[in-house]
């Protein structure tokens, strides 16, 4: 409602004036119609401004809560950082968080939430993660889980932040360190490698005609490990991985990958199967590579396509590469060489190397990551039930973009929104 009292006094008060002199009363009378309107304009406008700033009092909840935002924010300045995180993917479709996607549940989501829950990010950066320059260092696929993923982001510096984040993460996630980094840091850019590890039964090996109803009962021999270990190393070095991940065209320079290190463990047991631990570390990894050149290697130790297969994937034409299952793939540690080499030993920043987290990271990993894959191999199978889809890949032919066993399952494939490595 305008304040039309204090308008008309104003009025009054003008005129008044004007008339107790003569000679401004006749300057009063003289003056035109269009000054008046002028003069009236502007005590409208003045009394306008007045209501204006009289409707902008808010609440007095929100303006309570703007002011502890605004006192946590000189209190506690945010600074860029990184976090170390562990989780178990069973149960997630991915890392990257999908914003409008709610009904496919990433790390991301609870992550973000745990962030703004404890303090340590304002609400509204929720939904635009470009606000706290997020960033991580590897999108992990549905089902994948992680022993070492780092993300940077700023944040605000709460006492005990750890503990505070973790209070609001379901015991499958955790953070398990945090370092400052220098402003322009970004974990995805900066990182030199990554090494991935791959948790598989070793009847994965046996040979096609081996009756898989008593896995618990196989046991892999020396001479096949040393075969596996061969074929394994044949990755090392740059190699064209159009084949190893989907709708890549031999041309394209993105399908160019360096590989460092591949190998399988010795085995052990677990709940009465034995098991081994696959070994990878590369510059970065496209979206299924890593299960599908598990997955070659398996086809040819099982008789299923000759070794020759493997230099024919590398080359132009296409090739029927079967994808191992996502339940094992673990992203085990992420490396910043570069960064460490020229910041490491400043004496203003940390090095990245994680080394007083080693045991969390273990523990973590014996309670949450092993169990699980142990538990739902046992369970549910899925590396027997991938071993008899094997047969119907045809690794001779030369194969078209639209024929391949992997191309079928497009559909699935495609849930995985956003993801574009292991």
């Amino acid at each position: 409602m305008f304040k039309i009292r204090p308008l008309l006094s104003a009025l009054v008060n003008h005129k008044l004036t004007l008339e107790g002199n003569g000679g401004l009363h006749k300057l009063f009378c003289m003056m035109s119609e269009g000054s008046r309107d002028e003069q009236t304009a502007k005590l409208l406008k003045r009394a306008n401004e007045e209501n204006a700033d009289a409707e902008k009092v808010k609440d007095p909840k929100k303006l309570k809560a703007e002011v502890e935002t605004t006192e946590d924010e000189k209190k506690y300045p945010k600074k860029k950082v990184v976090l170390l995180v562990a989780y178990s993917g069973k149960g997630y479709y991915g890392m990257q968080r999908n914003v409008g996607t709610s009904q496919f549940r990433t790390i991301e989501d609870d992550l973000v939430t745990a962030l703004i829950k404890s303090g340590c990010i304002p609400e509204n950066h929720g939904n635009d993660m470009k606000k706290m320059s997020f960033q991580r260092c590897a999108r992990t696929d549905k089902g994948v889980s992680a022993a070492g993923q780092v993300v940077s982001l700023k944040l605000r510096l709460i006492e005990d932040i750890i503990e505070k984040i973790n209070e609001h993460l379901p015991p499958q996630i955790r953070v398990l360190g945090l370092k400052r980094v220098t402003q322009g840091f970004n974990s995805k850019n900066n990182c030199d490698a990554r090494t991935y590890a791959y948790m598989l039964p070793t009847v994965a090996f046996s040979p096609k005609d081996y009756d898989t109803g008593n896995i618990a009962a196989f046991r892999l021999e020396p001479e096949t490990l040393q075969r596996v270990n061969r074929l394994f190393a044949l990755y090392k070095g740059t190699h064209n991985f159009h084949n190893f991940t989907s709708q890549k065209a031999p041309s394209d320079p993105s399908a160019r990958r360096y590989i460092t290190e591949m190998s399988c463990g010795e085995p052990f047991i677990n709940s009465s199967t034995q098991f081994a631990v696959i070994t990878v570390r590369g510059q970065s990894f496209m979206l299924h590579q890593i299960r599908k050149m598990i997955g070659l290697v398996i086809a040819v130790i099982k008789g299923y396509a000759k070794e020759d297969v493997m230099e024919r994937s590398w080359g132009q034409e296409k090739v029927d590469v079967p994808k191992a299952p996502g339940l094992g793939l673990v992203l085990e540690r992420v490396h910043f060489d570069r960064y460490n080499k020229r910041f490491g030993g400043d004496g203003l920043h940390e090095r990245l190397d994680w080394e007083c987290e080693e045991e969390a990271i273990k523990a973590f990993k014996e309670a949450y990551i092993y169990p699980s894959i142990v538990e739902t191999e046992c369970q549910e199978g899925s590396m027997v039930s991938w071993m008899s889809t094997l047969p119907i890949h045809d690794f001779e032919a030369s194969a078209t973009a639209t024929d391949t066993q992997d191309n079928k399952d497009q559909k699935q494939d495609n849930a995985d929104v956003g993801n574009d490595s292991d």
